[in-house]
């Protein structure tokens, strides 16, 4: 007899059986895995497009404030042109001399327009130049005359000053240019 003891033997099906059901755990705990990254992923996602909607809606909220409120800044240097012509009517109630009291107010005037020139070009806005020869891009010829002092197509008088905004016309200056 011999000393051997009769171990059940184990056969190969169930070596591949055991290490199949390993396998298959493993793969069971990476799939379980991937879908906790997954749904993390997601959330992320949602909560970064939701932050982008937010940023997306408060910008386009602030645009339009800005555009709302733009003219704030010329409204406010505006005010004290208003204050001045405000003042220009309130002192014709004064007694005094009609000729002293003319001259006083046709000076008050023209500070106040000296004032609401100096503010428009503060914000850009500068008169056409009418010394320069005509050009249709900022003069509007409304009349042509006979003159001897002036070449052929040079401004004779200006009947209305014109304007621009930085680089764009705002009103076209009305001009009389020689024939």
């Amino acid at each position: 007899m011999s000393n051997e003891i009769n171990e059940p033997s184990v056969s190969e099906e169930e070596i591949i059986l055991e290490e199949n059901e390993g396998q298959v755990a493993e793969e069971k705990n990476e799939l379980e895995a991937l879908k906790e990254e997954l749904a993390a992923l997601k959330d992320t996602y949602a909560r970064v497009h939701a932050d982008f909607d937010n940023i997306k809606k408060r910008l386009e909220r602030e645009k339009y404030q800005a555009l709302e409120y733009s003219n704030e800044k010329f409204a406010k240097d505006l005010i004290p042109v208003v204050d001045s012509l405000s003042m220009a009517t309130t002192s014709t109630a004064i007694e005094a001399e009609p000729a002293v009291l003319l001259e006083k107010l046709q000076e008050g005037v023209e500070l106040t327009l000296k004032q609401l020139l100096s503010v428009l070009e503060k914000h850009g806005v500068t008169p056409v130049d009418e010394s320069h020869p005509f050009d249709p891009e900022i003069h509007n010829a409304i009349q042509k005359v006979d003159s001897d002092a002036h070449e052929s197509g040079e401004i004779v008088n200006t009947f209305q000053k014109g304007y621009k905004y930085k680089d764009r016309t705002l009103r076209d200056a009305m001009v009389v240019i020689a024939n």
